[in-house]
Parts: structure tokens; C-alpha cells; sequence
């Protein structure tokens, strides 16, 4: 199946304006939606939805399927008589530029705490629905949020071996020891999942579609390898991850990147049927309307590292059924929407895994211009079936990147961007080349589209501190931007 011709905008909701110090899923979310639909575009892209862990990262979260509660809108709980005006009135000093996330958490969390013991105060048919309809997941969740939290320096296989090893007598315990703050996280995740299908619902209504993000890897510190301990390659005894995830040596780093995640026991998830898998891609499918595979081509093999192991180097390459997994998907749940993050290393073998079965690949502007006119990044090497970005969030912004670009990238652009010299703003000229392409997709940052210097970056791959905060104001989504942004969307056929 092809995608028809669209253009989008990427943003993680964290980044949206709000007086509570980090964006959430209230009004400026809904304002932004109207943004997005003023200046004619058709897709919204966000990062990974779930709760942050270590170094606030969406891709090392506590869960691969709740949602952050952190993104919660207290003005919409006040709107629910969850909180009242005086509780929202003394707000601390938050920066409206970044996030400072070791004061905004708690902040929140004490507000989420006060809404919860409103709530308690009621019976809430839906709440119980809820419950029950997702207590495949949401069960082991909220028991390993309450477990995290009595110790949450200690890493869930360091915790007493009976609740480590998950004995069922010992969880019941548990479980009733901690029942206010079991409750209390399926509370946050009923009001995160109740917000977020509102707002998706006031997208679609306006032909706005949500690409949501599945990372291929989860955190050991998680729900998911504690439930499901036999799904990933951990020592038998200890629970220690065994066999590291991550990429080899190249051009970019010579001694690779060492993720740290556990890799997959694939042997035993196929011998289920990749239930995990399918049910995690049902999942996601039910809450965005595409869904981009980040780190696309560990699927096809990916790069396993032994435990003890302090850089990339030593290690080697694994095969991965990625094929039978996507058959198997199709097979149980019919046609999904996919793109593939099909970025780094990538062979033969895994430019054949994605047209099997017809996945979009990416294309990234920012990586156009540092090698010669074969470089498959520029523009003329495109096909339709794929999907073409400025720049991602792990990229610089574009004005970033221009401001540091060699003598051999801009030489190279000089030649390439005809007419270059009439003054365009550089990240206006990379917006029309993304527009002009024949990919059927274009997403555009929206640092890009505001013009911003490195300030506006995301994240910077291979450092764990100080990402993940940027956020922009509330007077920056001017009329004459969607304007600007519409003529080039009507131009190139993307409306």
C-alpha cells in the first residue's frame, strides 16, 4: 500500500507550552493541532509516549506501553473537578525554554497525587473498564511502578529474589501492601490514555494523522523484561542483562554506541508466535495512526554485545526473524501502516527486509551533503515509497547544523541548491527541498520551521545528560509561518 503525498511536523509533546514546565496533552497541544491544520499539514509526529527513565529519555522507558503520566494536563483534571483553581495558583518559576525535569516531576506528581484522592471520592464506571480491558499490561506495570518506588535506586533484579523471580504468593502480598499505589499508578495511566484519545480524536478530525514511535528496544529497569524475563537474553541466575544491544564502530563514532538495553531471546519469541511482539504492535496501533520502527534494521540482524563490556567494539552480528515477525503481523492483524527507521548500517539484506513488505525508508537532508552527488540522502536518489526529513531529533537543527557544516558540505550544497545566493534562510531551503522531493512523506521538525540555532537541539546521541528538554513558546506558532508553510505545502502537492 502507498501513502498518499503528505508533509507533517516533529514534535514531542513535552515540548508544547504550558505554565506546569513541561508540555502536555491541554490546551497547547489542541492549539498546535490548529497550527498544524492552518498551515495544511497532515501528520504529527511525536516520540515514544511511555514514562522516561534514566537520563529522561523516551527510549529508556520503565514501560512499552504505558503513557508518561508527566504529559498529563492538570488543566484538563481541573476541568474534570479533579483539581481545584487554588491548586494550580502557585506555580513555581519553571524556564519556559527547557525542561528541568528534577523539579517538574515532582511537582506533578503532587498534583496527580491530589487529583487521585478527589477521584477515590467517586465510582468511576470507566475507570474499572479501563482496568480490566488493559490489565494484560497495565497490572505488572503499576505493581513494578510501586516496587520501583520504594527502592528506585536498585534495579529490579537486585530486589528480594522472591519479587524479583516473581513468586506469585510474594506478589499477592505485595500487591495488597501496596494497593494505594498500585491504584494510584493505573490511576495516572487512565487519565494519561483518557487525554491522549481525546486529543487524537480532535486530530483526525481534522485530517491530522499521529505517527507514533515503537522503539525496537526496551529498558532492562522495566515492566516488560521483569514480566517477561524469558523474552530477552538475561544471565539465568542473576537477571543481569547478558547480551547488550547497540551499534558497531563507523564513521561517526569509532568505538560505536553501547545502548545497554538487553537484546532478544528471538529463539523463544518465535517459539510463541511473537505474542509479545503482536501484542505490543496491537497496542500501539489502537492509540497513532502510523507507526515508525526505530532502529529498523536490528530486525533483519542487529549488533549483540557481551555483559562487562564498556564500548561497542567487541561485538558481533546476529540474526533476527524480522520476516517471519512481519508476515506473522500482517497474518493476525492485518495491514499496518509502517515506516522504518532504516538509518546507519544498513545492507542488502536489510533493504530487502523492508520491501518485502513495502515499508517506507527514511531519508535525512542533513546527512545529504557529506559525501559526493551518490550519496542516497540527496534528493535526486529518492523513490516514492518513502519518507524524507530535514532532520531528525537526533540530528542538529538545520541553522545548527549549517552553522557548523565543513567546506566540503557547503561546497557541495553551493552546487546542489541552485540559486542559493538570492538569501532563502537556510532552513527554508532545506523545508522546500524535503517539500519538493518525490518521497511521498515529508516531516519537518519544528525547530526547522522556527528558524532555531543548536539551542533548539534535542538530543545528541552518545550523551546521557542535558537532552529531551527543549521546548518553544507560545507566542512562536505566528499565523505567517502556517502561511509560509502552506504555500509550500499547496506548491509541492502535499495538501
Amino acid at each position: 500500500m502507498s501513502f498518499q503525498r503528505a508533509s507533517g511536523i516533529l514534535l514531542h509533546p513535552t515540548s508544547l507550552p504550558s505554565p506546569y514546565g513541561i508540555g502536555d496533552l491541554g490546551p497547547a497541544a489542541y492549539q498546535f493541532i490548529d497550527f498544524l491544520a492552518q498551515a495544511g499539514q497532515k501528520l504529527w509526529q511525536v516520540l515514544p509516549l511511555t514514562p522516561t527513565g534514566y537520563g529522561n529519555s523516551p527510549y529508556m522507558s520503565f514501560s512499552a506501553l504505558a503513557g508518561n503520566p508527566m504529559l498529563i494536563s492538570p488543566d484538563l483534571l481541573k476541568d474534570k473537578g479533579l483539581l481545584l483553581e487554588a491548586e494550580l495558583s502557585d506555580i513555581p518559576d519553571f524556564s519556559t525554554e527547557k525542561v528541568d525535569f528534577d523539579a517538574v516531576i515532582p511537582y506533578k506528581r503532587q498534583l496527580l497525587e491530589k487529583a487521585f484522592q478527589r477521584f477515590q471520592l467517586h465510582d468511576d464506571a470507566g475507570f474499572t473498564e479501563f482496568c480490566e480491558t488493559e490489565a494484560f499490561w497495565l497490572d505488572d506495570y503499576a505493581l513494578f511502578m510501586a516496587l520501583h518506588e520504594e527502592n528506585p535506586s536498585v534495579v529490579w533484579c537486585d530486589w528480594e529474589p522472591e519479587v524479583a523471580r516473581r513468586d506469585p504468593d510474594t506478589l499477592r502480598v505485595k500487591r495488597r501492601n501496596l494497593a494505594q499505589v498500585v491504584v494510584l499508578h493505573q490511576f495516572m495511566q487512565y487519565c494519561f490514555f483518557q487525554q491522549w484519545q481525546t486529543l487524537k480524536q480532535y486530530a483526525n478530525e481534522r485530517h491530522i494523522k499521529i505517527i507514533g514511535d515503537i522503539p525496537i528496544y526496551v529498558s532492562h529497569n522495566s515492566a516488560d523484561v521483569w514480566a517477561n524475563p524469558q523474552n530477552f537474553q538475561l544471565d539465568p541466575e542473576t537477571y543481569q542483562v547478558a547480551q547488550m544491544a547497540g551499534v558497531p564502530p563507523d564513521y561517526f563514532s569509532a568505538t560505536g554506541q553501547l545502548w545497554g538495553n538487553p537484546v532478544y531471546n528471538w529463539e523463544y519469541l518465535e517459539e510463541t508466535e511473537f505474542a509479545w511482539w503482536i501484542q505490543r504492535f496491537a497496542f500501539l496501533n489502537r492509540h497513532v495512526d502510523l507507526i515508525r520502527i526505530d532502529h529498523f534494521r536490528g530486525f533483519e540482524s542487529f549488533w549483540q554485545v557481551p555483559a562487562g563490556e564498556t564500548t561497542a567494539i567487541n561485538g558481533t552480528w546476529q540474526p533476527a526473524p524480522g520476516s517471519k515477525l512481519f508476515q506473522l503481523l500482517e497474518e493476525k492483524l492485518g495491514y499496518l501502516p509502517i515506516l522504518a527507521e532504516d538509518l546507519g548500517i544498513i545492507t542488502p539484506e536489510v533493504e530487502a527486509l523492508r520491501d518485502e513488505f513495502n515499508f517506507p525508508g527514511m531519508r535525512v537532508l542533513l546527512f545529504a551533503f557529506g559525501g559526493g552527488p551518490d550519496n542516497f540522502h540527496l534528493p535526486h536518489h529518492y523513490v516514492r515509497n518513502s519518507l524524507v526529513y530535514t532532520g531528525t531529533h537526533d540530528n542538529d537543527t538545520a541553522v545548527g547544523w549549517w552553522q557548523r557544516s565543513n567546506t566540503h558540505e557547503r561546497q557541495l550544497f553551493y552546487r546542489y541548491v541552485v540559486g542559493y545566493a538570492a538569501g532563502e534562510p537556510i532552513n527554508w531551503v532545506l523545508i522546500r527541498l524535503a517539500m519538493a522531493a518525490v518521497s511521498d512523506l515529508a516531516i519537518i521538525p519544528l525547530q526547522d520551521v522556527l528558524g532555531l540555532d543548536n539551542s533548539g537541539r534535542m538530543n545528541v546521541p552518545g550523551i546521557a545528560a542535558g537532552n529531551w528538554g527543549w521546548r518553544y513558546s507560545s507566542e512562536s506558532l505566528a499565523s505567517q509561518l502556517a502561511e509560509q508553510l502552506l504555500d509550500l505545502t499547496r506548491l509541492y502537492s502535499r495538501s
